[in-house]
């Protein structure tokens, strides 16, 4: 499958420390709390302070390598809010299925209703697979729009 002329495995790729502090993360929260550490103290571990990270580097990263442009940034984003909020998803399964709150599910990480319902997860999958790209996406190309203008790539000129 090619999306904007790469394939999916390049762009995972050119991300792969973005996604694995993803999982990390998202791994390490739910465990710190399925542990009994306080969601006060879990809450440090942030997916969305990875992401906010990620959406930076990649909209850098693709400017310096001359990854591609504009349009290379969303599915770049749409990958790191997909893999996240999976993660989110799954967690709120698990407290729904053994009808135990975690981080994700608690009601102060989830509006301040409860968070074990089947909505919960339809909310996350909406906006980590469309909202979230979306809005990081008009931030990455300001960023990179910027970028251009302030250091504009330079082609070097080759010998003949």
């Amino acid at each position: 499958m090619r999306i904007f002329g790469k394939s999916l495995s390049e762009y995972v790729g050119f991300q792969k420390v973005i996604l694995w502090l993803i999982v990390i993360v998202g791994i390490g929260r739910l465990a710190l709390s399925l542990a009994g550490v306080p969601n006060s103290s879990a809450k440090w571990l942030s997916i969305t302070a990875v992401i906010v990270v990620g959406a930076v580097y990649c909209t850098i990263k693709v400017h310096a390598t001359e990854f591609g442009s504009y349009k290379h940034l969303l599915p770049l984003l749409v990958i790191q809010g997909a893999l996240s909020q999976l993660i989110v998803a799954a967690s709120i399964v698990l407290a729904i299925l053994t009808n135990k709150d975690n981080i994700f599910s608690a009601p102060e990480y989830s509006g301040g209703g409860e968070g074990k319902n089947w909505g919960h997860v339809g909310a996350h999958l909406l906006v980590g697979f469309v909202i979230a790209p979306l809005v990081f996406w008009l931030v990455g190309c300001l960023i990179l729009l910027v970028l251009r203008k302030v250091a504009p790539r330079t082609e070097v000129p080759t010998r003949a």
